[in-house]
């Protein structure tokens, strides 16, 4: 019997959470663990008490044909790691890890591209993650250092996010 390995196991978790995302358009799942304690977890959605996507129907970004990873005000949701960030007191975010895993809902699949978007990188920094381990596909992931974002500014305009 092979056993699972914790960063895969943590982005199994990452996963699920996922399953409770909202968005009609991509689904992301965040599990932020420290010294092999989970601190909190979050998923793509609307603040509390506002009408998620899946509600209303639409996703206006989407009808707008805005591209990934551009006018992030437009949409309705609040993204995994910041819900996940929002949860979790600090002193236990100091030095965590965070868990991301995307779905891109019009084809099910897990995104191989997968990564944070400009706010959110500048959401984990001020947190104290220390790095991110995104899944690329069910059994393969990156871990990112979180310092390269802090030393390499580029690095947080350069890739897109959801």
């Amino acid at each position: 019997m092979n056993r699972r390995d914790k960063d895969n196991y943590y982005l199994d978790m990452a996963q699920v959470a996922l399953e409770r995302g909202t968005c009609l358009r991509r689904n992301f799942g965040a599990v932020i663990v420290k010294n092999d304690v989970i601190v909190s977890t979050g998923y793509t959605g609307a603040p509390r008490g506002r009408e998620n996507c899946i509600d209303i129907g639409t996703c206006i970004r989407q009808k707008l044909g805005i591209p990934r990873g551009e006018r992030y005000e437009f949409c309705r949701s609040v993204h995994a790691e910041a819900n996940a960030i929002i949860a979790a007191p600090r002193e236990q975010m100091l030095g965590a890890t965070l868990y991301l895993v995307g779905r891109d809902m019009s084809t099910g699949e897990i995104m191989p591209d997968a990564n944070s978007c400009t706010m959110c990188k500048r959401l984990i920094i001020n947190a104290g993650i220390e790095r991110v381990v995104i899944r690329r596909d069910n059994d393969t992931y990156d871990t990112i250092s979180v310092r390269d974002w802090i030393y390499h500014d580029d690095v947080l305009d350069g890739r897109r996010g959801y």
